[in-house]
């Protein structure tokens, strides 16, 4: 079954709240229902949005595009990783980056904006980690299976970034808590015991399929392939 235009808009504004809530991205005092229409002023997203709407002659807030982004997908094997780099190279020029500068091709990924353009990267190897670590796993999306729902709340199985001081990798699940509700509003529909759902800072934005892990695991590992090609050296 396709996915009409809407629902684009309705999965860019489920994994766009949760930082926007916090004031980290995007236009400020924005409700859920107006976020996608703003889209263009999240000026972390919009750039990937754009790149694979390009490639894919879609539109950048096409369902499709909005979740290779989020999510992953085969859609990313569409983008030029050089003419990608260099385009994010432009679209984020003047800003403090990570490793932008450095790395040797891109992908339209979130964690790659998450673990690459943003500057926390380079504070791995500078006294205790465990501040960029912290924001690095919250920010990106991760995927989990949950053990628990209690009141707005689930404990999920997830498994978190690790530093070891030398690389960046994904360590043995652990248990997390994050919300599903908050005053009575949802990003997704009431989680199970057992569902497997994606998860943006603390909140669950999403049920996911095999193939929707899949990505997110695919798109991870690309991400931090990059990053460790410069951590080690």
């Amino acid at each position: 079954m396709s996915m009409s235009p809407r629902e684009g808009h309705e999965l860019f504004a489920r994994y766009a709240f949760p930082p926007n809530e916090l004031g980290y991205c995007g236009p400020e005092g924005t409700g859920l229902d107006e976020l996608a229409d703003r889209a263009r002023e999240f000026n972390g997203a919009w750039p990937y949005l754009e790149a694979i709407a390009a490639a894919t002659g879609a539109d950048p807030l096409d369902p499709a595009v909005v979740r290779t982004y989020w999510v992953g997908g085969p859609l990313l094997d569409d983008l030029d990783p050089d003419a990608l780099l260099d385009s994010l190279r432009a679209a984020f020029a003047g800003q403090s980056t990570g490793l932008l500068a450095d790395v040797p091709s891109a992908t339209a990924h979130h964690s790659f904006h998450v673990c690459v353009v943003y500057p926390w990267v380079r504070f791995l190897g500078r006294g205790d980690p465990s501040t960029p670590l912290r924001v690095l796993q919250s920010c990106r999306i991760r995927w989990g299976a949950v053990q628990r729902v209690v009141g707005d709340e689930v404990e999920l199985m997830s498994a978190p970034l690790k530093y070891d001081g030398r690389s960046l990798a994904l360590g043995t699940p652990a248990t997390e808590v994050v919300r599903w509700r908050k005053g009575g509003s949802a990003l997704t529909a009431a989680p199970a015991e057992g569902d497997v759902v994606s998860a943006h800072w603390d909140w669950v934005c999403g049920q996911l399929g095999a193939a929707d892990v899949e990505a997110l695991e695919l798109g991870t590992a690309v991400t931090l392939d990059l990053v460790n090609r410069w951590l080690v050296g």
